[in-house]
């Protein structure tokens, strides 16, 4: 036997025997991908944490002690409601320490049951009362429509990274028209997640199956990961045998004596050969691309992260007009922003207060002349020289966008980055580092929104494209790309779902083999 007919024979052998397993995930794999496209993993987005929080008064609050004593670059300075009530929060160094806005007394931390069931009735009272009434359960009190759980550091809708800080969460389940789970955070005392009963429900054939999430036990988890990678290459192995071995099945010139181009006359086999050619191509990208995903080895790793000190810049401790929460408030009321939060920061060495109302719109609180001044937006001059610090290289490029692009866009919320604001217009920096990082600014909040080097965008190329299709001019016709991607999944279904029974069929018949 020649090497060609051993390479075939092996192909073939391995594509039948990766499929009897790879079919039937890659069956699970399709089905939840289409619940995707629709309801996703649960979030909390920017917008709808700042939706549920009370509109900030101009005499709610005093000013911070913090200000006089280190300034605002001893950590991030948030002045927001907690439980209904001012609080700032100033977190450094991954601890936080929360205030009383009235007072400027320390609150004691961790918070616990009362202030978790505290502020699940906040949340509610904002967020859920004016669509969906409470269901009263005993008399009118607002906590009568919760129930507290306990405390968890993680379970199965918390194994988000970025809820690290918050651990351990308050789990509190809130019965409305809608029921649903609210996580607060033990550190600040802040709803940091919510996850509606329906969401939950779906994503057990959704974002929790897609992911293989019950192998999944806290948020980093190297069995977890290992398993994903090596159920995905298997998968990928079978996707590229079974291309291979369809298209040497296949007679693109003279038919079989069945009349047809295809050799199998059995129903099941053919509609695999035949659904396998026409959709082979994207369950290879689709598969390949989740693999990619989980960044097998840290190929697509920054070996350099920006230097968001050097941005930031140092500060006189001495602010001025800027550490008067009460004075920021009433200047930006009389232009008719009715803040929720406001976030000192700094650009620099220069102070600014970044405001945020109930629809996530901003604000910037600057010092012009010793006086307050709101703006809508950075100019490109003022970001520039603080931006070419965040790394200690020359740049290549430096540009802003007003429109989105390849690699800076907003995704729609169900997405798996769907949180992430990306706001227009952005500062857009090409470095000349030994990553060719590339940065990009929100010039509306002063805020890095992305650093990528040059491995992180072609792993975007590689997995958010090739599995989500997510150019800007895709994502904008929103109905026609989940249409177009609903079909081409039922393609996939019906290949792998083909595959699942002509594995089963080939199971038993080889078990039948060896009983005789």
């Amino acid at each position: 036997m020649s090497l060609a007919s051993n390479i075939r024979q092996w192909v073939y052998l391995v594509h039948r025997w990766t499929g009897i397993g790879g079919c039937v995930l890659m069956l699970l794999w399709f089905v939840s991908g289409i619940v995707m496209l629709w309801i996703g993993y649960p979030k909390l987005t920017p917008w709808e944490r700042l939706a549920a929080l009370s509109e900030l008064s101009s005499e709610c609050c005093i000013t911070s002690p913090i200000f006089s004593s280190d300034g605002i670059g001893s950590g991030e300075i948030v002045l927001t409601s907690v439980s209904g009530h001012p609080r700032y929060v100033v977190s450094t160094g991954g601890r936080f320490q929360v205030t009383h806005g009235q007072t400027a007394r320390p609150l004691t931390t961790p918070f616990g049951e009362e202030e978790a069931i505290a502020a699940s009735a906040a949340f509610i009272a904002t967020t859920i009362n004016a669509a969906s009434p409470i269901e009263e359960s005993s008399g009118t009190d607002a906590y009568a429509s919760t129930r507290y759980e306990g405390l968890i550091h993680e379970d199965r809708w918390t194994h988000s990274r970025g809820l690290d800080l918050h651990r351990p969460l308050h789990k509190v389940t809130v019965f409305a028209t809608e029921p649903l789970t609210l996580y607060v955070s033990s550190q600040t005392g802040q709803v940091v997640m919510d996850a509606p009963l329906s969401q939950q429900r779906w994503n057990y054939v959704g974002a929790w199956l897609h992911w293989l999430y019950m192998f999944r036990r806290t948020s980093v988890d190297p069995g977890w990961t290992w398993t994903v990678i090596l159920l995905s290459f298997t998968a990928t192995i079978s996707a590229v045998s079974g291309l291979c071995v369809g298209l040497w099945r296949w007679r693109f010139g003279r038919r079989y004596k069945s009349g047809s181009r295809s050799p199998y006359r059995e129903h099941w086999m053919k509609w695999h050969h035949i659904a396998g050619l026409l959709f082979g191509g994207f369950i290879f990208t689709w598969i390949f691309s989740g693999l990619m995903s989980m960044n097998p080895g840290g190929v697509f790793s920054a070996t350099a992260r920006p230097d968001h000190v050097a941005y930031q810049g140092r500060i006189s401790p001495d602010i001025g007009p800027l550490a008067d929460p009460s004075a920021i408030i009433a200047t930006l009321n009389h232009t008719r922003f009715r803040p929720v939060e406001l976030h000192w920061l700094s650009v620099g060495g220069r102070p600014y207060v970044l405001a945020y109302d109930r629809t996530a719109a901003t604000r910037l609180v600057t010092l012009k002349q010793g006086e307050l001044s709101v703006q809508q937006a950075w100019d490109e001059a003022d970001i520039l020289p603080a931006a070419r610090r965040l790394f200690d290289a020359p740049t290549a490029d430096e540009q802003v966008i007003r429109r989105y692009e390849a690699h800076y866009y907003q995704r729609q919320a169900e997405a798996m980055n769907g949180a992430r604001i990306h706001g227009l217009p952005a500062l857009r920096l090409d470095f000349l580092d030994a990553d060719r990082t590339r940065i990009y600014i929100d010039l509306n909040t002063g805020l890095v929104v992305s650093s990528l080097s040059y491995r992180q965008r072609v792993g975007r190329w590689l997995f958010y494209f090739l599995h989500s299709w997510d150019l800007p001019a895709l994502l904008e016709p929103k109905p026609l790309r989940n249409a177009i991607l609903l079909a081409l999944s039922i393609g996939g279904i019906v290949v792998s779902g083909a595959g699942v029974v002509i594995g089963w069929r080939r199971l038993r018949r080889t078990a039948r083999v060896g009983r005789a």
